[in-house]
């Protein structure tokens, strides 16, 4: 499969709206027109179904089905978004599915923990399929995270996009691999080069098309205050605690910005915390404020344990001007310049990422936002999708 690389959309903009050929008042280009005049695509987006697609959204990938639907929308394709109960994104047309996220928990993507009860997602995504084709589509979208996701939609006669936001799992690719001997096999696109290397040795071929953030929406800020930040759902893998330890140990205050993703962990978090002097939580963000408050940290910390598909945050900081620190693992090696928008330090090494962060502003803001302007940018991957779709 191929490689879909070329490369801010703005917040709004109405369905089939025409476009003005000019920049924005930040100098943002204007969105392309219709397949460069070839015609608009009418796509059906399915959105993780177990949390709603609202600020301050759960995670990444709900931010980024937010982000592409709103572009895809600028760019005059007619976007109609199908979305757990609660879902509501600016300037799009959302379908409420009538599915309560609170019913499809269990699904929640948890490290090691053993496969749920595909039942209430298998009735969640079949009727998701009844509305689709209830209407007409040329392509849908699947953004969900779910086996039964490939499945209810393998059912389809038009063309089906899977996104997986994740590291491989076995019910997914068992349920792909069902999907790939039928009529129609479904594309699959991974989110970065290393996240389609993990694929791949599974036997899953993909085209691959780089997240990214909406960069011209993101403030920055060449004069940082003198604080750390973690920003990120609160769970082991994404390693909020380490981001403290390393933040302790450099002698920075540290503000940790995350829902409770895990409720249980989050808990030992906020207890373990409580009246530390210089470690501030703040609970879930909506990504405006977020953005804010990333433009003024001193660094973003990014110490995940985990086979990190992307890392939106990174993007995001690096919009922000902000540099990061960080564990080397996973995407972020593609995602962040080492040596000139941040640090990676071996993961677990915590005095090595507080070693860096003491000497964090030595990294030129400025050169963070060229970064994020030059590779991370949302308009890269609205092509990519919009290629694909038409394809």
């Amino acid at each position: 499969m191929p490689d879909l690389l070329s490369g801010g959309g703005r917040d709004g903009g109405g369905r089939g709206k025409p476009f003005g050929p000019l920049r924005g008042a930040r100098g943002e280009r204007a969105p392309r027109s219709v397949l460069e005049a070839g015609g608009a695509v009418r796509i059906a987006v399915i959105a993780p179904l177990v949390t709603a697609i609202a600020e301050p959204q759960l995670g990444g990938s709900q931010a980024l089905v937010s982000d592409l639907a709103v572009a895809l929308t600028e760019r005059g394709h007619d976007i109609v978004v199908f979305a757990a109960s609660g879902s509501s994104i600016p300037g799009v047309t959302v379908v409420d599915t009538g599915i309560d996220p609170a019913e499809l928990q269990p699904s929640l993507y948890r490290i090691d923990a053993p496969e749920p009860d595909p039942r209430p997602a298998a009735w969640a995504f079949g009727r998701v399929v009844e509305l689709i084709r209830a209407e007409r589509f040329d392509v849908v979208h699947v953004h969900a995270f779910d086996a039964p996701a490939v499945g209810a939609t393998g059912a389809l006669e038009i063309p089906v996009i899977h996104t997986v936001h994740l590291p491989p799992d076995r019910a997914v690719l068992r349920a792909l691999a069902e999907a790939s001997t039928g009529p129609r096999p479904p594309a699959v696109v991974t989110v970065s080069a290393f996240q389609r290397r993990q694929w791949s040795a599974a036997g899953v071929s993909s085209t691959l098309i780089p997240n990214g953030v909406p960069v011209p929406r993101i403030p920055w800020s060449a004069r940082p205050s003198g604080f750390a930040l973690f920003a990120g759902r609160l769970t082991r893998e994404k390693g909020p605690d380490d981001a403290i330890r390393i933040a302790r140990q450099a002698g920075v205050p540290v503000v940790v910005a995350g829902g409770s993703y895990d409720p249980g962990f989050a808990g030992e978090l906020a207890a373990a915390t409580r009246g530390v002097a210089g470690v501030e939580l703040l609970g879930s963000l909506p990504r405006a404020e977020l953005w804010t408050l990333m433009a003024r940290a001193a660094a973003l910390l990014c110490p995940i344990h985990w086979d990190e598909p992307f890392g939106l945050t990174a993007a995001e900081a690096q919009a922000a001007g902000t540099p990061v620190i960080g564990y080397r693992r996973g995407a972020l090696p593609e995602v962040v310049a080492e040596g000139v928008t941040g640090a990676l330090v071996p993961e677990g090494d915590v005095a090595a990422a507080a070693s860096a962060l003491r000497q964090v502003a030595a990294f030129d803001r400025s050169e963070c936002r060229r970064h994020a302007e030059r590779h991370l940018d949302l308009e890269r991957t609205v092509d990519g999708y919009e290629r694909l779709s038409a394809a």
